[in-house]
């Protein structure tokens, strides 16, 4: 009986979700093509009307994309869950390997790769047929399948003893496996946070010390004034895969470092990549970072603390069409349900996350007027808006579920009277 609910319950929420994201999604596209034909008033003398167009075209066509991988995502979730894919799957695996923790790896692995594979027409499709109709991929198709196998690579050699961690401790700590592995991957995050600017990052993208002195000194001098000190200044190759530019620090501690996209540089003017800069600054002084990662920490221990007490329940296994061994561990098949599901049943929370990271963009934005121009960032952010196809007529409430940042008209308009 609990278990016939739970299935209930299960394709509820995934029919709500559906309902909900395609309702915002079809609400998005008609407020971009209702004001598709002119540019907003507070941008007409900045945007050109056909840039408005295309950001308008790229939204829309990145919208329809999303609906439409909605739709193959639950279609597989329904699949792997209900319809007995995972089932099979685990059956299969078992004849294969015996229990035991090879099982438990090999049924991991074999979900990754089959979800990996499923997905590999849509990002292909995403970043060679969507990305190249509106001139914003650089990418090859040997860059492509090479990132691909350095991920998968990755995360074998780093994945995989986090995965063994994991399902030892899950089998053998006891009940409260759940806070020693919550342990594990807290200091895992803060691990790869450390390792990652000097370890990671160079296996995909080559970064070299920012050889413009009047720009490193204009940089070095708002790094003094905010009180900020990093490891270096580093452009990145992003143009080697994208026409979109961006900057970001990352690291902590010592290994802090901060990173402009090559077209970043190309575009904006220097006093525009100090304001830019002085922004992501801003997130970091104002310990946005610190904070987003205590919540998450939090987030993570809580639902940790769940899956511990649903892994007991014959009813979470049966309820999502998986028959529970009674003579091997079902460790590995309640971390891939409970990742599955979780989703759908969190998806309402969203615009609760939203909410926290514009207010934290607006914060960034107000210290980086402080710190530089007001008219300095207003500038750099219409042309990133133009030149990344961002659309600024989002459909309000649209925005208000999924943006972590504020619409373009509202960001501008409160610097502006910032001044």
């Amino acid at each position: 009986m609990i278990s016939t609910t739970f299935s209930v319950l299960f394709v509820s929420f995934l029919l709500l979700t559906l309902v909900i994201r395609f309702w915002l999604g079809s609400r998005h596209i008609r407020h971009i093509l209702l004001h598709r034909a002119a540019v907003p008033a507070e941008f007409a003398e900045k945007i050109p009307l056909a840039a408005h167009q295309k950001a308008a075209d790229y939204t829309i066509a990145k919208t329809k994309l999303d609906l439409i991988l909605l739709l193959f995502n639950s279609a597989v979730l329904i699949g792997f869950t209900l319809f007995g894919g995972l089932q099979w799957l685990s059956v299969t695996v078992l004849k294969l390997t015996g229990p035991g923790m090879t099982y438990q790896i090999a049924l991991l692995a074999a979900f990754g790769i089959i979800s990996s594979v499923l997905e590999l027409p849509f990002s292909y499709y995403s970043q060679f047929v969507l990305e190249e109709k509106f001139g914003f991929n650089k990418m090859t198709l040997a860059l492509f399948f090479g990132d691909m196998l350095k991920s998968t690579l990755l995360g074998v050699v780093i994945g995989l003893p986090l995965i063994w961690v994991v399902l030892s401790l899950m089998e053998k700590s006891g009940s409260l496996w759940w806070l020693y592995a919550w342990m594990v991957w807290s200091g895992f995050q803060l691990l790869m946070m450390l390792i990652y600017p000097s370890v990671i990052a160079p296996l995909f993208n080559k970064f070299t010390p920012l050889e413009d002195d009047s720009l490193r000194s204009r940089i070095e001098g708002l790094m003094q004034r905010v009180g900020f000190a990093s490891k270096g200044l580093f452009v990145m190759d992003g143009s080697k895969r994208s026409a979109h530019g961006n900057a970001y620090f990352s690291g902590f501690g010592a290994s802090k470092r901060i990173v402009f996209f090559d077209t970043l540089l190309a575009r904006l003017a220097p006093q525009e990549i100090e304001a830019v800069l002085a922004h992501e600054l801003g997130h970091f002084k104002l310990k946005h970072i610190v904070k987003r990662m205590v919540v998450i920490f939090g987030v993570s221990l809580a639902f940790l603390a769940l899956l511990g007490f649903l892994k007991e329940q014959v009813w979470f296994y049966t309820g999502l069409g998986v028959n529970p061994m009674l003579l091997a561990s079902n460790d590995a098949m309640a971390l891939i349900l409970f990742m599955l599901s979780l989703p759908v049943f969190t998806f309402v929370f969203s615009p609760l996350t939203s909410i926290s990271s514009r207010k934290h963009e607006f914060e960034a934005d107000a210290f980086a007027a402080k710190h530089t121009k007001a008219d300095d960032l207003v500038a750099a952010l219409v042309k990133l808006y133009e030149d990344n196809a961002s659309t600024l007529t989002p459909d309000p409430l649209h925005s208000a579920f999924y943006d972590s940042h504020p619409p373009a008209s509202v960001r501008i308009n409160k610097l502006l009277a910032s001044q």
